[in-house]
């Protein structure tokens, strides 16, 4: 086991303000990375995609809960597997309710969706003690519209915004056989009664998924607090208070 070298508390100071200054530069450029990602543009989602929730059929409208904002993760679980894919698992079980609550308190809201059907999901739900909405997507297009489900001989292939040239030439060339389901997550706005999609994630992108704010700055709105650009996006600004009080 290859350890850090031991040095004197002065010496330690330095190499720890030496790197704070290379996490200073990085917070600076993610947050100008983010604020490109909300000035992005949005699509319509004119499509009329039905969904299977634990309340019975569900537009993606109705997924919104009310809120104006939706976070969507795709979990992996092909209809003819019993359980669903351990990754995702292990990401779901880091779904708090403390951090759903959080994201609710920014108008924002988080659901699950998977291809398998909803009396597989509500039992695999049961047995990990889950509370968070999840919907099935069995029979609809959702999952090959937003390439989540790779599937040549059902919708063009693309994975995380490559096509099957790039896809080959990145080592990937097994998405272009067969079927397969992917990680991911998609975020949409709701604005007098419409749908757009504004962003979604893939591959090493959903490793920053691990807290309200990583969520939040995913979206369009952000984090709705007063420092952030652009101004007037969100119609209640909160100064940057990172316990979610208000």
């Amino acid at each position: 086991m290859t350890l850090p070298p031991i040095v004197n508390h002065d010496e330690w100071r330095k190499a720890r303000i030496d790197l704070l200054a290379e996490e200073k530069a990085m917070t600076k450029a993610r947050d100008a990375l983010n604020t490109k990602r909300r000035m992005m543009p949005m699509v319509r989602i004119d499509k009329d995609y039905r969904f299977e929730g634990p309340k019975g059929p569900a537009t993606l409208l109705d997924i919104f809960d009310g809120r104006r904002q939706l976070i969507v993760q795709h979990f992996m679980f092909d209809p003819s597997w019993d359980e669903g894919c351990s990754s995702c698992t292990a990401a779901a079980d880091e779904m708090s309710d403390g951090l759903i609550r959080h994201l609710n308190a920014r108008d924002t809201s988080f659901a699950v969706v998977s291809r398998a059907p909803i009396e597989k999901i509500e039992r695999y739900k049961s047995s990990r003690g889950w509370n968070f909405p999840w919907y099935s997507s069995y029979g609809s297009d959702f999952n090959y519209d937003f390439h989540v489900t790779i599937d040549a001989s059902v919708a063009p292939v693309e994975f995380n915004f490559r096509g099957p040239e790039e896809l080959k030439a990145h080592g990937m060339d097994w998405m272009l056989e067969g079927s397969s389901e992917q990680p991911g997550y998609s975020i949409f706005l709701t604005e007098n009664g419409e749908v757009f999609h504004t962003n979604s994630v893939f591959a090493r992108g959903t490793e920053w998924m691990g807290g309200s704010y990583a969520f939040l700055d995913l979206t369009a709105l952000g984090r709705q607090e007063d420092w952030e650009e652009p101004k007037g996006r969100a119609a209640k600004v909160r100064g940057a208070i990172p316990d979610f009080s208000e």
